[in-house]
C-alpha cells in the first residue's frame, strides 16, 4: 500500500495531501473494501476520460479504499474497453427499445464525434450506468457477504482449535495425598 505521508513530500500536492489522512482510504476493512469495489466497478463501466480521477474523488468522499477503487477502474483498459462499452451500448439499446447497431466504427476525430457518437450516446450512457450500477451493487453485497463468511469461518476455526487444545491437554501428574511409598512406612 502507498504511504500517505509520502504525499506531503510531492511538490504541488501538499495542499491536497490532508484529504488523504483518513485511515479508511488506506486500510483493508470490510466497509472500505466493499465501498472500494462499488466505486471502482461503477466508474470502470462509464465511458469517460479520467475514470481514475472520478474513482479517487468518490473514494475520498465516501471514505472507501482508495488504491482498490483506482485499481479496479483499470479493468476497462485499452484492450478491454471496446468489448465492455459495446456490451454497455447493447444493454442501453435494449432498455430503450432500439435496435442496436451490429457494427459501430470508432475513430478519434471531431467528425466521428459529431456524426456517429450523436446516434449512440443515449444507449451507450444508459447501458453504462445500468451495467455500472449492477456491477457496483452486486460487488458491494458480495464483498460484505464473503467478508462475513470469512470471519465466521475464522472464528469457527479458532473455536475448534481452542476446544481441541482443551480436550487433548495432557493431564498434570500429581501424587495423591494418601499415596505412601513402601520404603517410607515405619514398622
Amino acid at each position: 500500500m502507498p504511504n500517505p505521508k509520502k504525499l506531503y513530500e510531492i511538490k504541488g500536492f501538499k495542499r491536497f495531501a490532508h484529504w488523504f489522512d483518513d485511515p479508511n482510504l488506506w486500510h483493508l476493512n470490510r466497509q472500505s473494501v466493499a465501498k472500494g469495489f462499488f466505486i471502482g466497478l461503477f466508474w470502470m463501466a462509464i465511458p469517460m476520460p479520467w475514470q481514475m480521477a472520478a474513482a479517487a474523488f468518490f473514494a475520498i468522499l465516501l471514505r472507501a479504499n482508495l488504491p482498490l477503487s483506482v485499481a479496479l477502474v483499470w479493468i476497462s483498459n485499452p484492450i478491454t474497453m471496446g468489448p465492455i462499452f459495446y456490451f454497455n451500448y447493447q444493454i442501453g439499446a435494449l432498455l430503450l427499445g432500439e435496435q442496436a447497431r451490429e457494427h459501430v466504427s470508432f475513430a478519434l476525430s471531431i467528425e466521428w464525434l459529431t456524426n456517429s457518437f450523436v446516434t449512440i450516446w443515449q444507449p451507450l450512457m444508459l447501458g453504462s450506468v445500468t451495467v455500472g450500477l449492477v456491477l457496483a451493487i452486486s460487488s458491494y453485497l458480495l464483498v460484505l457477504l464473503f467478508w462475513r463468511i470469512h470471519v465466521y469461518l475464522s472464528w469457527r476455526h479458532r473455536l475448534r482449535n481452542r476446544i481441541n487444545k482443551q480436550i487433548f491437554k495432557r493431564p498434570k501428574l500429581t501424587k495423591p495425598a494418601d499415596f505412601v511409598h513402601k520404603t517410607d512406612q515405619t514398622p
